[in-house]
């Protein structure tokens, strides 16, 4: 292969890419990593791609290529294990950029969850903790985008990769000895759906803090601002906060139904916004809803008061999870957060299929389930030697 050299492999020629899929495509394994720059932009620029096996070290230049089309073929390969850390945040940016999603993945970050490490824990300490070797860092957030690297930010990203190997033999090594590589395995098959990439786009409105504070017709402005921010940065390929920062919508919101003149005199929002897009805000603040969008505000959580002895109730269960983790030796972050919890209380739709089923369900049992779902209300009894959690006497498990 051309670009070559006793440390790595540089592949930026299509006839390069050829022979690299040629070397790897009836091999069991490869590890791989990226590099990218997102900053100031809508789309992130995938600007290295990083492969390491039994071939040797491979640094493929996708601002050279213009198409990746056997990388990719590699990518969804059934058969070949691909080995990432943090590997999400790669297949959400293949995906984005090719629509593909991966086939037969093991993550060690997700993997170290199951062994006793925080998660998210970075690679530098999993590569420390496992493999008792210091990488150094500094390059995270160098400029991926020039051209040539230098050797610097070559060493980075092939420190970024090369340990990869050895942490999926030492992590699942120690996952089937404590048997919970299925329950691994189960949590890397979440990367393989379509669905795990699926993005909302009204999600960051529905959920805004500022939603549930305004009236219908301010409630559809908001959702038409954030969708009009989104059109404009991707049709300009910069950052949403580059079109309109964020800091400024609050203000927006509440100024635009006296008209432009309004957030003209409102010192918080800059006149070059009022006098570039005041009218645009006018416009779409004025429009009738659709029955869209009208649906959309349905979706928007309820703001209920809160139940003083229900929080108690969910602090508690969760701690009880927190606890279980701490003795199993399993990151409670993983399992499963607070949110979730809150959610089952609520019995929100599909709230069960977090917890209610496959290793989670394994793993804090049917009993501990039963109890978070049925469970109204809890005593506290204060012992000199020990705290006991007994169901209320009101509760059908007293009864």
């Amino acid at each position: 292969m051309p670009n070559s050299n006793a440390e790595y492999t540089l592949i930026e020629t299509p006839q390069a890419l050829d022979a690299f899929y040629a070397a790897h495509r009836e091999l069991s394994w490869m590890a791989f990593d990226t590099e990218f720059v997102g900053e100031k932009r809508y789309v992130t620029s995938l600007c290295l791609i990083q492969v390491f096996s039994e071939k040797g070290v491979f640094l493929i230049d996708p601002l050279r290529l213009k198409h990746l089309g056997p990388l990719l073929e590699l990518c969804t390969s059934p058969t070949i294990t691909k080995i990432t850390h943090a590997g999400d945040n790669d297949y959400r940016l293949l995906n984005t950029l090719y629509g593909i999603v991966p086939r037969n993945v093991f993550d060690t970050q997700i993997a170290a969850a199951f062994l006793g490490y925080k998660h998210p824990v970075s690679f530098r300490k999993l590569v420390e903790g496992e493999l008792n070797r210091h990488l150094k860092k500094g390059y995270a957030v160098a400029d991926w985008e020039s051209r040539p690297l230098d050797k610097k930010q070559i060493h980075y990203a092939i420190d970024d990769v090369k340990p990869l190997p050895a942490l999926w033999k030492s992590l699942s090594r120690k996952l089937e000895a404590a048997n919970r590589l299925h329950w691994a395995q189960e949590e890397f098959a979440q990367l393989e759906t379509p669905r795990y990439y699926e993005k909302d786009p009204h999600n960051e409105a529905i959920n805004s803090n500022l939603m549930r504070s305004l009236n219908e017709q301010e409630q559809v402005f908001l959702l038409r601002l954030f969708e009009w921010r989104r059109k404009i940065a991707e049709g300009r390929n910069h950052s949403r906060e580059m079109v309109l920062p964020s800091k400024y919508i609050s203000h927006i919101v509440r100024g635009i139904p006296s008209g432009p003149e309004a957030l003209r005199h409102n010192r918080r929002i800059p006149d070059k916004i009022v006098d570039r897009f005041g009218q645009t805000f006018a416009e779409l603040f004025s429009r009738v809803a659709s029955d869209e969008e009208r649906r959309l505000l349905g979706r928007i959580p309820s703001e209920e008061e809160e139940d003083p002895r229900e929080e108690i109730i969910i602090d508690m269960l969760y701690q009880v999870i927190k606890y279980k983790c701490l003795e199993q030796g399993i990151s409670v972050n993983i399992v499963a957060p607070r949110n979730a919890i809150k959610k089952i209380r609520a019995k929100e739709d599909d709230s069960m299929e977090l917890l209610g089923s496959g290793w989670r369900k394994e793993f804090l049992g049917a009993h501990f389930l039963e109890w978070l779902t049925s469970a109204t209300g809890l005593d506290m009894e204060l012992q000199p030697d020990r705290i006991i959690l007994l169901p209320s006497v009101e509760s059908p498990e007293r009864r």
